[in-house]
């Protein structure tokens, strides 16, 4: 069962001794540990930045969270994808990736297309939601071929525009989501265009298509049923994500300990 990783409140300082989940090895143990949030996650929304006042709490028993967080579930040593599915992504994030691949190996689809729906929105799990579709296509590109990433990266510009051929018409949930007369900036329109070009076109429509139907409140599916298909399609290190010195691996190491201050 999928264990949705609890958001810590960043203006919280967090005692690791007071937990009994916390590591003896844990360098920081028997210290208030302060959580500040990413500078980007106050933008534009009124929320003072509270940076300044907790560098004058700093003393001897109070210092900046660096490592596991006691609140999260402590990641393997050396993760694997899926272990981010269970221990760090978010609830809805979960179920809708699961949903959207199970959906699109029901209809018989190539498993590229499987796998490209598996880890369209990935960074939605636990990293960022603007520009998901480039942000998720980076943190996957070294593992998988260069048609899936191709894929996850230009879904995002195909979701605003309908495609009658397929039966792909402009999301509903987006007329909720952002007003019936947001019209999408013109990178995302020259992003469709190139889309429509390309000879990957299909498989990162097909995306789209499958995400539509993949938000079920109701509907469990087990994510060890996509082991064999991850072992073909998507290269784990055996170092752990993270941990191999790829282009993306920092990415991966910001998902496990989202909390560190640096």
């Amino acid at each position: 069962m999928h264990n949705s990783a609890r958001i810590a409140d960043p203006t919280v300082a967090v005692d690791p001794a007071a937990d009994p989940a916390e590591a003896a090895d844990q360098p920081q143990r028997g210290r208030e540990r302060m959580i500040l949030a990413q500078p980007i996650a106050a933008q534009g929304t009124g929320i003072p930045y509270d940076e300044k006042a907790k560098l004058q709490r700093l003393d001897s028993k109070t210092v900046f969270m660096m490592g596991d967080n006691p609140a999260l579930p402590r990641m393997p040593k050396a993760p694997k994808l899926l272990d981010f599915f269970r221990l760090r992504f978010s609830e809805i994030t979960y179920r809708h990736l699961l949903q959207s691949a199970k959906t699109a190996l029901d209809a018989g689809q190539d498993e590229k297309v499987v796998m490209a729906c598996l880890l369209h929105d990935i960074s939605n799990g636990c990293l960022l939601r603007t520009d998901h579709g480039y942000w998720s296509a980076q943190l996957v590109a070294p593992y998988v071929s260069e048609e899936v990433a191709w894929a996850v990266r230009y879904h995002q510009a195909l979701r605003y525009f309908a495609d009658e051929s397929v039966g792909f018409k402009y999301p509903d949930a987006y007329n909720d989501f952002f007003g019936p007369d947001y019209e999408p900036p013109e990178y995302i329109r020259q992003a469709h265009d190139e889309a429509r070009r390309h000879r990957w076109y299909m498989t990162s429509r097909l995306i789209t298509i499958y995400d539509v139907y993949a938000f079920q409140e109701n509907w469990t599916v087990d994510p060890e049923q996509f082991t064999d298909l991850i072992g073909r399609h998507f290269k784990e290190p055996k170092e752990g994500l993270g941990f191999d010195g790829s282009a993306s691996a920092h990415m991966w190491r910001t998902m496990i300990w989202p909390n560190n201050f640096l």
